[in-house]
C-alpha cells in the first residue's frame, strides 16, 4: 500500500532528480543489458534505434505501467518482447523461481544478439537485483565481485537485505552449484 501511495511522487523525484544531476535514465552493463529505469514512451526511440532493445524486462507491478510507459501492444508494434516480473516496489524483491525466469528470458536473447532493457522505477533496486543475478550467472561471479562491477556501471544501484538475500540465494542455488558441477565433471 506504501509504495502505491507513494509512487508517483517517487516517481516525479526520479524524473526530476535525473534532469537536475544528468545521471542517466539507464546504463549499458553489457552487450545484452542495460539496467534502468522506467522507459517512457518518449525515449522508446532511442532504446529500439540507438541501443537495439528488442525485449524488455519489467520488475514492476501492472499499476506502475499506466499513462507513462507503452503498452503491450505499443512493444510488439515496436519488435520489443516484454516479461513482466510483478514485484512490489521500496519492499519487495523477486521470487527464486521469477529470478530463473527472468534470467532464463535475457540469456534466450542474448543468444539471439539481441538488447534487453531491465528496470523498474529507477532501475536501482528490483531491476538490479535481476541483472546481478543475469550477471552472475554469465560470468559465474560471486555476489560482491558482481555488484562491484554493477556498481562501476550504474553507481545508483541501492540493494537492500531483502535483495541481498535473493542474491546469495541465486548464487548458492544456481551460480556455486552448477560451477561444482561442472568442475566435477
Amino acid at each position: 500500500m506504501i509504495g502505491r501511495i507513494l509512487y508517483y511522487p517517487t516517481l516525479a523525484w526520479n524524473v526530476g532528480w535525473s534532469s537536475l544531476t544528468g545521471r542517466p535514465w539507464y546504463d549499458r552493463l553489457d552487450e545484452t543489458v542495460l539496467l534502468g529505469a522506467l522507459p517512457l514512451r518518449s525515449m522508446m526511440k532511442t532504446l529500439v534505434e540507438k541501443e537495439g532493445v528488442k525485449a524488455m524486462v519489467t520488475m514492476n507491478e501492472s499499476y506502475e505501467l499506466r499513462y507513462f510507459t507503452p503498452s503491450d501492444k505499443e512493444l510488439s508494434d515496436l519488435g520489443i518482447e516484454r516479461l513482466q516480473v510483478s514485484t512490489p516496489d521500496l519492499t519487495g524483491t523477486p521470487s527464486q523461481h521469477q529470478i530463473i525466469q527472468a534470467v532464463d528470458f535475457i540469456l534466450s536473447h542474448r543468444a539471439k544478439q539481441n538488447s534487453v532493457y531491465v528496470h523498474c522505477k529507477a532501475g536501482k533496486t528490483r531491476s538490479a537485483t535481476v541483472a546481478a543475478c543475469y550477471l552472475m550467472n554469465r560470468h559465474g561471479w560471486d555476489v560482491d565481485s558482481t555488484l562491484a562491477f554493477m556498481k562501476e556501471k550504474r553507481p545508483s544501484i541501492w540493494l537492500r537485505d531483502k535483495q541481498m538475500k535473493s542474491l546469495h540465494a541465486y548464487y548458492t542455488s544456481e551460480v556455486k552449484s552448477f560451477s561444482r558441477k561442472g568442475t566435477s565433471s
